[in-house]
């Protein structure tokens, strides 16, 4: 039987053998999402060596990586952590070929995090324009290019960095009740969306905490055995995972917009947070960090993903329910509001979402 993780990867650089043929970009643009897919289908070539995986993510990273390893699209001084996800292939590119451009282009992301803004704490900003802001989702973009990167210079206190940013956004962000994570946390208390007494942000929304999980799975990969900060990462790691077990949905397996808010008027099965719960559940059991329980929800959750949210047209596999975007401040102001997080709209085949349902039936693939 066909596994899903060879369905989903065949389908899909069969519709766009660039990225720039899908229709979300109107131009060639160094982003997030683009980092995403390329990633997932990274781990596709490392679990099934077909090199058609590998020469997709190399034909697709040089239409942006030039021959001096300067990077088309990328803006350094715009200090936006979501740029430094799109360089996590440079990395595997670097090994299997040896060109030098790569590794010119990881050190360009490098010199942006050597001179990123930071919160007292030492804390990356999300972006500039979002001062003294941590986001949950900016511990994905950054803390695993940290340890990537300080296996490859050998500056071991990119290490520490790594496990500061993960340690300090779940410490800042974590509501000790559910154990969940608010979105965002505002240093100065000065953003209208930002809790006057804690700085977080009102709402656990499930791609937020769907990032920071992981984050957290992903930087264990190269972190060493004997970091210091090891054994509190995967602790950190193992408590949240508890926390997202208990809102599961029992019925469908699958996760909710807003996570703690199951039965309220307008929430709704969210597709790419499920899949980032089953990716990072499912690794952290198969590597022993996380106990039965999380690779349980992990296959139920998986199943659920097929059940409700895959549907196959003509040969082609489709992902559905995912929403858009949702981010807080900015113009028009976002408020962090329950209406504001059920308000954005969904889309069918979001990167953000197809990326993450591939590295979930890789993991699950692989856990079996």
């Amino acid at each position: 039987m066909e596994r899903w993780s060879d369905k989903w990867a065949r389908s899909f650089i069969a519709r766009y053998p660039l990225v720039t043929d899908l229709p979300f970009y109107s131009r060639l643009s160094w982003n997030y999402e683009i980092g995403c897919l390329l990633t997932a289908l990274e781990k596709m070539w490392h679990k099934t060596g077909d090199i058609r995986y590998f020469n997709y993510v190399k034909t697709n990273m040089d239409l942006y990586v030039q021959e001096d390893g300067s990077i088309r699209g990328y803006q350094l001084n715009d200090y936006n952590v979501d740029q430094i996800n799109s360089g996590k292939p440079l990395f595997a590119l670097l090994r299997e070929t040896g060109d030098g451009k790569y590794r010119s282009a990881i050190e360009w992301l490098a010199f942006q995090l050597k001179g990123h803004p930071r919160t007292s704490d030492g804390g990356l900003w999300h972006k500039k324009i979002y001062p003294f802001q941590m986001w949950l989702d900016g511990v994905y973009m950054t803390a695993p290019f940290m340890t990537s990167y300080a296996s490859l210079s050998g500056e071991t206190s990119w290490y520490d960095e790594a496990a500061r940013e993960v340690e300090l956004m779940e410490r800042k962000a974590r509501d000790p009740i559910t154990g969940l994570l608010y979105h965002a946390w505002d240093e100065s208390k000065e953003q209208r969306w930002a809790d006057p007494d804690t700085g977080c942000s009102p709402h656990f929304w499930g791609r937020a905490v769907g990032w920071f999980m992981m984050a957290a799975a992903d930087v264990l990969d190269d972190l060493p055995l004997d970091h210091p900060k090891r054994g509190l990462l995967v602790g950190l790691f193992h408590r949240l995972s508890e926390a997202v077990i208990r809102v599961q949905d029992g019925s469908s397996g699958l996760w909710y917009q807003i996570l703690d808010q199951r039965g309220r008027e307008g929430n709704y099965l969210e597709t790419s947070a499920s899949a980032m719960f089953v990716y990072a559940l499912a690794k952290g059991s198969r590597h022993g960090y996380l106990q039965d329980e999380a690779a349980q929800a992990a296959q139920r959750g998986f199943e659920g993903l097929i059940t409700h949210c895959v549907t196959e047209t003509d040969g082609e596999i489709h992902l559905n329910g995912i929403c858009k975007v949702a981010g807080l401040g900015g113009r028009p102001y976002r408020d962090g509001s329950y209406d504001y997080y059920i308000g954005e709209p969904t889309r069918q085949d979001d990167p953000k979402g197809t990326a993450a349902f591939l590295m979930a039936a890789i993991e699950t693939e692989l856990l079996e």
